[in-house]
């Protein structure tokens, strides 16, 4: 008899063996896979369905499996089920009693048929067109439901003839069998549960972090997806460095975990800037605070030729009173010599203000000269042209910042760390600030917040640092500068591995795999997109 004491030991040690692999699978479908054949397994069922119970009240068919017919179909055999889901209710609301596996669900009972053809209580109908059309005989049926840890049947188990070891003939399924089948079933429900629940966790995780980026891209409309584009690139560069074959990170290997890991870290590279002010984040020119300051003093300049106006033509009068045409004549070019000047000095300011080019000394020189040109005041007192924080502001030798500000943005980098680092992180996430704190680090140990050498860094966060400036360099949607193309952007990169700021062989990683043109195709615009002459790049070293 096959339910006699060897045999039923040798099925309880094979339903342990299962219940530990189940406990351990991560993948939903191979973890389907293994509940379907692992229940055929210990009962010798010759078929099987694994159903899901949907949201919206539905057994949807996951895992089919037939020895007889050779079928396999859903889990990882990339084979799609083409049947429709089962309903568990009818469309007049009434529940589905006559389906095997949906009375199953409703009543949360496990339902064991020993002949489908003699069944009097369910409709298989459809059991007998499958039949009749592949020519099999479905004759005993096991349908168990699989409950949570409340209680809510999430899916739904069934097997098909069970067969006879001595004889292969089909048999019932024996109460030893059902007994089994139920202990795998409730098993697999758990299995199935911390699945879902995991996923659900690692999704809700995903969304939260996704979310906190878009803010911060929403928060500043300059650099609009910044946060969304840094782990696209960073992801590329890493596996291009996973997959190097030769040179120095021949060696470097990253699990599924670890790049995880590091998506994670990408995403939240700039978290720290939530709390940036936007006035200093979105300054797109030198006197911009609540509005640009600029037209204000280009209004001062006009008041300004006004007032040299009124002189002149007072001088004028009383030259024309003493008959003296001489200083008349003089008066009216010097005016209008202080009308081109003023004109000029208006036009080197505001191309002063952009902050595109570089200030020389000498163009600081001549702002503190514009700014000692006096204007009356509505008192009549003279005033300089340009207050002390207005000459500060178009002095700015590079960029839109001062250095107060540049400051303040700097340490978005470490509000990012300390807010990353106060998180309690499961262990497979636990360089997540690492990554993302390090991307503003240099290889010479001159970058910030940590001033770290390429030595103390990983090669993660040394990815992330390329990604950061390459993204940086070929957005379009910078206040301060145009976007940049390849063959620019590739120039500066292969300038800063020259001077140490970024990692030389992921550099030339970045080039040889054609990393820089794989985001290009996706991200940049075609007009930036040029012929890049690899050859002609600062420092780059081909294989």
């Amino acid at each position: 008899m096959p339910d006699q004491h060897p045999y039923l030991l040798k099925r309880l040690e094979r339903l342990n063996a299962i219940g530990i692999a189940l406990s351990v699978e991560r993948d939903n479908n191979r973890l389907l896979e293994m509940i379907l054949l692992g229940a055929k397994e210990i009962t010798n069922a010759d078929g099987g369905t694994l159903y899901t119970v949907t949201d919206d009240g539905y057994l949807k068919f996951e895992i089919m499996s037939n020895k007889t017919l050779k079928m396999a179909m859903g889990g990882t055999t990339g084979k799609e089920i083409s049947f429709l889901p089962l309903p568990l209710y009818l469309e007049d609301g009434s529940p589905n009693l006559t389906t095997v596996a949906a009375y199953a669900t409703l009543n949360d009972t496990t339902v064991n048929i020993a002949n489908a053809y003699e069944a009097q209580d369910f409709d298989f109908s459809g059991t007998r067109k499958f039949d009749e059309k592949t020519g099999y005989h479905s004759q005993s049926f096991l349908t168990i439901p699989m409950k949570n840890h409340e209680s809510e049947v999430i899916g739904v188990l069934q097997l098909i003839n069970a067969i006879d070891l001595d004889t292969q003939k089909i048999i019932p399924f024996s109460a030893a069998n059902q007994s089994l089948v139920e202990s795998l079933a409730s098993q697999a429900a758990v299995a199935m549960t911390n699945h879902n629940l995991i996923e659900g966790l690692k999704g809700l995780f995903e969304a939260f972090i996704e979310l906190i980026a878009e803010a911060i891209d929403q928060k500043s409309p300059y650099t609009g997806g910044h946060c969304k584009r840094v782990p696209e690139l960073t992801m590329m560069l890493a596996q291009a460095a996973v997959n190097a074959k030769t040179g120095p990170l021949k060696d470097f290997r990253l699990s599924e975990k670890e790049f995880y890991e590091l998506k994670i870290a990408g995403w939240l590279h700039d978290c720290g800037k939530v709390t940036t002010p936007e006035s200093v984040m979105d300054k797109p020119t030198k006197l911009s605070a609540i509005f640009d300051r600029i037209h204000l003093i280009g209004q001062r300049f006009e008041l300004l030729k006004k007032q040299a106006e009124c002189d002149m033509l007072k001088g004028q009068l009383e030259a024309l009173r003493l008959n003296n045409q001489d200083e008349y004549d003089r008066l009216a070019s010097d005016f209008q010599a202080f009308k081109l000047q003023c004109d000029d000095d208006r036009n080197f300011l505001r191309m002063s203000n952009i902050g595109s080019e570089y200030m020389t000394s000498e163009d600081q020189q001549r702002v503190r000269q514009i700014a000692a040109i006096t204007i009356k005041d509505e008192m009549g007192l003279p005033t300089a042209l340009l207050s002390e924080n207005e000459m500060y502001n178009l002095s700015i030798v590079r960029g839109t910042l001062t250095a107060e500000e540049r400051h303040i943005i700097n340490n978005h980098i470490v509000v990012t760390i300390n807010m990353l680092e106060s998180l309690p992180y499961p262990k497979d996430l636990k360089r997540v600030p690492e990554y993302a704190g390090g991307h503003h680090e240099r290889m010479d140990g001159k970058g910030y917040p940590k001033g770290l050498t390429r030595e103390q860094m990983s090669v993660p966060a040394r990815v992330m640092g390329i990604a950061d400036i390459f993204e940086a360099l070929t957005s379009r949607d910078r206040p301060y500068k145009k976007a940049k193309t390849l063959s620019e952007s590739l120039h500066i990169l292969g300038k800063m591995k020259l001077d140490n700021h970024i990692d030389p062989d992921l550099f030339d990683i970045f080039v040889r795999e054609k990393i820089y043109l794989k985001y290009a195709q996706l991200f940049l615009e075609p007009e930036q997109i040029d012929v890049v002459n690899e050859s002609a790049i600062p420092g780059y070293v081909p294989a």
